[in-house]
């Protein structure tokens, strides 16, 4: 699980995701809670660790499926070489269907990758809701500390924005539905001229495109 430095959090918040949801308990606020009160902390500051985790794993699949992209055009131009050598008619079939697979191929993580990013949105969206509903338990615990200057904040603004970023995230993750059937389709059609492909040479031309 990620160390996450709480202090640090909003900066990188902004960074990562602009300025909305921005609202916090002031830190002169949380510097006067009770060590025995900042237990009640716990249950959200692992949420947001867990949430800074996903974000990390959603970047890391955007490099892995870019390094793939990469793999792939090279394994394209590779074929269209072949075909360009081709001395007989059964090695030109062989390389023409590696062609097709290969665009297919390169397609299809482009597809995907577009698919990742978007996820990849929507990850950096949900950790500033973890860091929103981090903040609404601060508050809940220097309100029930009775800390000096808690009693000018008010609660129902911290729970408009958690509630307001969470509705964020349903609508976001529903549009991503229809970005899925697309990256599902074009997956289909690459593994058809995978399968092709690989009845051609026996499995010997066909493999994974993360390889």
């Amino acid at each position: 699980m990620s160390r996450i430095s709480f202090a640090v959090l909003p900066l990188a918040l902004l960074a990562a995701c602009g300025p909305r949801y921005n609202l916090v308990v002031p830190k002169d606020v949380v510097e006067k809670l009770p060590y025995e009160s900042r237990i009640e902390l716990l249950e959200s500051e692992n949420e947001l660790a867990v949430a800074a985790d996903k974000l990390d794993e959603s970047r890391n699949q955007v490099t892995r499926t870019r390094d793939a992209i990469r793999r792939a055009r090279s394994r394209l131009s590779a074929a269209e070489g072949e075909e360009r050598e081709a001395r007989d008619a059964p090695s030109r079939e062989v390389a023409h269907l590696a062609i097709e697979e290969g665009q297919a191929r390169v397609e299809y993580l482009h597809a995907q990758q577009e698919l990742n990013l978007r996820g990849l949105e929507v990850e950096e969206l949900q950790f500033r809701c973890a860091y929103a509903r981090f903040e609404q338990s601060r508050l809940a615990a220097v309100r029930k500390a009775k800390v000096e200057g808690s009693e000018k904040l008010q609660p129902e603004e911290f729970d408009k924005q958690v509630k307001a970023c969470d509705a964020e995230v349903a609508q976001r993750k529903s549009s991503l539905k229809e970005e899925a059937k697309k990256a599902e389709g074009v997956r289909t059609s690459w593994q058809a001229k995978k399968d092709a492909l690989a009845k051609k040479t026996f499995d010997a031309r066909a493999s994974p495109y993360v390889e």
